[in-house]
C-alpha cells in the first residue's frame, strides 16, 4: 500500500501501547486498513515540559523511557513529533536542561517539533536544525493571506485552525494544500471564545509548575487541570460540530482536494478512545470490528 494519508496521532507515552498495536496489525494485515492510510507521527511531550502547550502534563519522565520510546518508534519508522506549543516562552525557558536534553535524545534527522512561539522557534532552528518543525494550530490563523504566508515560510507542515475545515472557498484559496495539516475532530466548540486564553492558562500553568521544580527539586506540587466542559468530548460528541470532518470525508471529500494529512486529538484521552477513532478513520467499514479487537488483545495480550 502506497502511504499517500498521513494520520498524526496522539500519546507518546499513555498511547504507546496502542500505536505499536497499530503498526503491528498494518503491516500484518494491510488489507484491512483504507487505501493510502498510515501513521505519519505520534505527538505529545515528556513530562514534565515547560516548552509543552495545548495540554497540561503533570509528573516526571527519566532518560531510560525517553530512549526506550523513541528507539521504539523510529525503529517502526514513525517520526515523534513534540508540542512545544507554549505561547508563553521567554529567554529564561529556552535553557530548560530537560526539554534541551530530550531534543538532543531525539536528534536523528527524523523526529520533529510543533511551534507557537517565535523565540522558541528561533532557538530550536539555530540549535537544532535537523529536527522538522510544524507550525501549531494554536496561532489561530484564519485569514487567507496570513495562512498562505505561514505556508510559504520554511515549515515541514502547518496545522490549520479547525473554523476552517468547512469552509471549502477558503480551503479551495489555499496554494500549497499538501502542506496543510487538518484536525480533523477538534473537542473544542466551533469558534470557542475561551480558546486562546485557554492555551495561554496552560502555558503559564506549565511555566509555574516548572518554577516549582526549579526552587522544590524532587517535590511536584499539583495543579489544577484547565476547567472546560468540552475537554473529554469523544468524535460521537462532535459528530453535530460543524469543523468536525467525518471519517468518510476525508477520503471523499478532502484527498481529491489536495489535503493528505490529518490530526487527530486526544494526547491524554482514555485509549479506547484513540482506539475507536483509529477505526473509524484509517480502517476499512468492513474489518473495524475485527482491528478494534486486534488491538485489545495486542495491548492486554498474557
Amino acid at each position: 500500500m502506497e502511504k499517500t494519508i498521513g494520520f498524526h496521532l496522539p500519546g507518546i507515552l499513555k498511547s504507546y501501547p496502542v500505536i505499536l498495536a497499530l503498526d503491528y496489525i498494518m503491516k500484518e494485515n494491510p488489507e484491512c486498513f483504507r487505501e493510502g492510510a498510515y501513521i505519519a507521527s505520534v505527538y505529545g511531550t515528556y513530562p514534565t515540559s515547560v516548552w509543552n502547550g495545548g495540554r497540561f502534563v503533570q509528573g516526571l519522565t527519566d532518560e531510560k523511557t525517553i530512549r526506550m520510546t523513541l528507539e521504539k518508534f523510529n525503529g517502526m519508522g514513525i517520526p515523534v513529533r513534540f508540542t512545544y506549543t507554549n505561547p508563553l516562552i521567554t529567554e529564561e525557558h529556552l535553557d530548560d536542561r530537560f526539554c534541551n536534553r530530550t531534543l538532543q535524545i531525539a536528534d536523528n534527522g527524523m523526529n520533529e517539533v510543533i511551534i507557537n512561539s517565535p523565540i522558541l522557534e528561533d532557538y530550536i532552528r539555530k540549535n537544532y536544525p535537523n529536527f522538522k518543525i510544524t507550525s501549531s494550530t494554536c496561532k489561530q490563523i484564519e485569514n487567507a493571506d496570513d495562512l498562505n504566508r505561514e505556508l510559504d515560510k520554511d515549515y515541514n507542515l502547518v496545522v490549520l485552525d479547525y473554523n476552517l475545515n468547512r469552509d471549502f472557498e477558503f480551503l479551495k484559496s489555499i496554494k500549497k494544500k499538501e502542506k496543510c495539516e487538518l484536525l480533523a475532530d477538534a473537542c473544542c466548540i466551533p469558534h470557542c471564545p475561551r480558546r486562546g486564553q485557554h492555551y495561554r492558562d496552560i502555558g503559564q500553568a506549565h511555566i509555574d509548575y516548572w518554577k516549582n521544580q526549579q526552587e522544590h527539586r524532587g517535590k511536584l506540587p499539583e495543579f489544577q487541570e484547565y476547567d472546560c466542559e468540552y475537554r473529554s468530548n469523544t468524535i460521537y460528541d462532535t459528530v453535530g460540530y460543524e469543523t468536525r470532518i467525518m471519517p468518510d470525508e476525508v477520503y471523499s471529500t478532502y484527498v481529491p482536494m489536495g489535503f493528505n494529512q490529518f490530526k487527530l486529538e486526544g494526547r491524554y484521552s482514555n485509549n479506547a478512545f484513540l482506539i475507536d477513532k483509529v477505526a473509524q478513520y484509517m480502517v476499512k467499514p468492513e474489518f473495524r470490528d475485527q482491528v478494534r479487537l486486534d488491538i485489545l488483545c495486542y495491548v492486554y495480550r498474557d
